[in-house]
């Protein structure tokens, strides 16, 4: 009987250290993924932002061209 009771209470211990380390594991998967989540919205918004730098900077050579285009015809 004591050995009976001894083997269901080590069942229960390694059951239990199982349902643990499956939690770990579970959690461990998601830091994962919020991690690349955060790591591409970063990505993107860095991609975004160059995109803008991009085109002010075209808007305001194209200002800049037309501007001189506008006074060299002498208009």
């Amino acid at each position: 009987m004591l050995e009976e009771n001894s083997r269901r209470v080590e069942e229960s211990q390694r059951r239990e250290a199982m349902e643990l380390q499956r939690k770990e594991e579970e959690r461990y998967r998601e830091l994962e993924l919020l991690q690349r989540q955060k790591e591409e919205a970063a990505r993107r918004k860095k991609l975004e932002e160059e995109e803008e730098i991009r085109n002010s900077s075209k808007l305001s050579n194209g200002n800049r061209s037309r501007s001189k285009l506008h006074f060299g015809m002498g208009l």
